[in-house]
């Protein structure tokens, strides 16, 4: 009995982990695409040159 119980649990981490990891590449993807877009839109500074869209 232990050791069905042991594979059940493996088989919830995993799962879970998997959905996890899933979401986590969609947020960085989004990310990325927020970042890309970005550096197209970037306002005007003074001269003409682009400045950063970002505060650091």
């Amino acid at each position: 009995m232990v050791p069905l119980l042991l594979v059940l649990l493996l088989i919830l981490i995993l799962l879970g982990a998997g959905f996890a990891l899933k979401i986590l590449w969609w947020l960085a993807i989004a990310v990325l695409l927020i970042w890309l877009i970005g550096f197209v839109v970037r306002p005007t500074g003074t001269g003409g040159r682009r400045g950063r869209w970002y505060r650091w």
